[in-house]
């Protein structure tokens, strides 16, 4: 009976003692904040996993190998896809490339300094084009590019044709110091007719050039581009890769001949062009560009893209850590620098690249300093560079022949002085200058102070610098390019596509050269209005002669490439050279006859007039055929005997 109720006492205070929440439902519990070491459910193989393993084994990330998704490091490090990288030959638009032959292992090149002619502007409307006498390689200014590979054995013989000794320093490579190319230090100057052999072998990649080690040769142009392709290509890999030389030239408007000794410049050039000459950089949406920028003259050039945003990813001195990289869309280049920028083409458009020093965007410009204070005796075209940089060679730093030069001319203005004001252009056609005209007198002002500053200046010639590369262009764009000035064309696959088969076939859409050039209307430059000018004759496509009257015969004779001459005293030359006798020798025509025919039947002696004057009394002697009443002016033929 005891052992009964002992047995009983223990069973209630064990039911009695079981810790709180045993007894209640789990299905509420948080098993999470449980310490129950053993209890990890989330551990626990369960039956039906086992039947649903088969079904997700993607489940399991920690056997998943997913590189896209690595955010540990920057996407750029790695490439995507498997296709291996490659490197893509550089485009130099306008300037060739320097072709090699392989001898035992060895690139070998001729490079040939010479004097070259280059054309920097072609003609147009505006006036005849703009060709200076340079100083380059090969017969290119800059010279052609030279394109090799990290690693290669390069032998380059060059041949001096110019009038001067020169040698060649290759800019930025670590050579021998035999083959650096400095005059007297390095090797002896090559002398005209000779010929000197560069050696070397090639460790670096990047952008780099060669160039005289004369000064002055350089400001004549003696610069060429040498590219050194990297032996495992940079990423991200390019799709278009461009390279562009800035040079600047002073030359004034009758001398080819640049002023290598000048401090300031009116021709600013990309690869020997300047805009709207230079060729456009040509690029499909999507792609990656590189572009190379390589810099020797006098002067710093920012150069700005629009449009886009790139990375400087390397210099002279080769590629920069992909970590130093910064975005931006403008690039100083300084003297004697190269510079690579890089982008993504998103963007379709014609987006211009430009040095966005003002004055680097224009042509034909100088400087107008001196006395600017007081209207004096008229804006001079063609100053001197001298003369525009206010250098006193004579008189005081105030005399007016220091005074503002027009450097750069419209038609026929830049051979002759204009009665223009110092402060605003004149449009008086009065032909004597005056020193006291007073400001704001003129028609111009009426526009406002200032005027005109850009209105003359953008003066489209699409015609004259038509090309394949410019297909499909707003009509007019060319006015908007000058100097420093390209642009980089971003097109649509389809479009990019046609307009590289344009390029191949060397098609010049016919819409380029019948675009209407707005703002090529001379009636607007002052003192170019024609329509005022009494020039009768000059304009023989648009002469009406009067009708013909019924019956009379006298009227056949107005087609003049029927008319019959008589033969004329001895003087008279065969028709062929007729004006150009007249023209320039009048004397000799009057030395060899004496006499000057005028009425039928009457002579005159020739007195040493010229025979202009006779020739209007005859038409009051000669009532009969009087052709001065046709209304042809230019063509009075009452001088002639029928």
């Amino acid at each position: 009976m005891r052992t009964t109720n002992v047995i009983t006492c223990i069973l209630v205070w064990s039911l009695t003692s079981v810790p709180a929440g045993l007894g209640q439902d789990h299905s509420k519990m948080d098993h999470s904040k449980m310490s129950m070491p053993g209890m990890d459910h989330s551990k626990m193989q369960m039956p039906v996993k086992k039947q649903s393993n088969k079904q997700a084994p993607a489940m399991d990330h920690s056997k998943m190998k997913m590189p896209a998704m690595d955010h540990s490091a920057p996407p750029i490090k790695k490439p995507f896809g498997s296709a291996p990288l490659q490197s893509v030959p550089v485009v130099t638009p306008d300037v060739p490339h320097l072709p090699w032959e392989m001898e035992n292992g060895v690139k070998v090149f001729h490079l040939t300094a010479e004097i070259v002619k280059r054309e920097v502007l072609p003609g147009s409307s505006m006036g005849p084009a703009k060709v200076l006498t340079l100083w380059g390689y090969s017969g290119s200014v800059p010279g052609p590019t030279i394109e090799v590979n990290e690693g290669d054995h390069v032998r380059v013989i060059f041949h001096n044709q110019l009038p001067e000794p020169t040698t060649i320093h290759w800019h930025g490579l670590e050579i021998p110091v035999a083959m650096d190319g400095m005059p007297f230090i390095s090797q002896p100057p090559v002398k005209p007719g000779d010929t000197f052999v560069y050696d070397f072998t090639l460790h670096q990649n990047g952008t780099f050039f060669y160039h005289s080690h004369g000064a002055m040769q350089e400001m004549m142009g003696a610069i060429g581009l040498f590219i050194i392709h990297p032996k495992k290509p940079h990423y991200p890999a390019v799709q278009k890769d461009f390279g562009i030389v800035l040079q600047e030239f002073a030359a004034l408007q009758n001398n080819p001949v640049p002023n290598s000794m000048a401090m300031e410049f009116n021709w600013l050039t990309f690869n020997g062009k300047a805009a709207p000459a230079t060729t456009p950089l040509i690029v499909r949406q999507g792609d990656r560009v590189r572009i190379r920028l390589v810099n020797l003259g006098m002067d710093h050039h920012p150069i700005h893209i629009h449009g886009n945003q790139f990375y400087v990813t390397g210099t002279e001195g080769g590629r920069i850590p992909q970590s130093a990289w910064f975005p931006g869309n403008t690039v100083l280049v300084g003297v004697a620098q190269a510079r690579d920028v890089e982008f993504d083409a998103k963007y379709v458009g014609d987006w211009m690249l430009h040095c966005h020093l003002p004055h680097h965007m224009m042509n034909n410009m100088v400087s107008m300093v001196g006395p600017m204070a007081h209207v004096g005796q008229g804006m001079h075209t063609g100053g001197g560079m001298e003369e525009g940089m206010g250098i006193v060679n004579q008189n005081s730093a105030t005399d007016e022949d220091l005074g503002p030069a027009m450097g750069r001319g419209m038609g026929n203005t830049v051979d002759r002085d204009q009665a223009t004001s110092h402060s605003i252009g004149q449009t008086d056609k009065s032909p004597q200058r005056t020193s006291n005209t007073a400001l704001g007198a003129d028609k111009n002002s009426e526009k406002g102070p200032g005027y005109p500053q850009d209105d003359l200046m953008m003066m489209p010639m699409d015609a004259a610098v038509a090309k394949p590369e410019n297909n499909y262009l707003a009509p007019g764009w060319s006015g908007a390019l000058a100097g420093m000035m390209n642009l980089v064309r971003v097109l649509p696959p389809a479009k990019y596509d046609q307009l590289m088969r344009d390029i191949q076939a060397k098609h010049v859409d016919p819409a380029q050269l019948r675009s209407s050039m707005p703002g090529m209307d001379h009636m607007k430059m002052p003192g170019m209005n024609h329509s005022n000018m009494d020039m009768p004759g000059m304009d023989h496509s648009k002469m009406q002669s009067k009708p013909a009257v019924p019956g009379k015969a006298e009227t056949a004779p107005a087609d003049h490439s029927k008319m019959q001459m008589k033969p004329g005293p001895a003087s008279r030359s065969k028709k062929s050279g007729a004006v150009r006798t007249q023209k320039n020798s009048p004397a000799k025509s009057r030395k060899k006859s004496p006499e000057t025919r005028t009425a039928p039947g009457r002579t005159k002696k020739s007195s040493g007039m010229s025979q202009k004057a006779p020739a209007a009394r005859t038409k009051e002697q000669a009532p009969v055929k009087d052709h001065s009443k046709m209304d042809m002016p230019g063509m009075d033929h009452s001088k002639h005997k029928m």
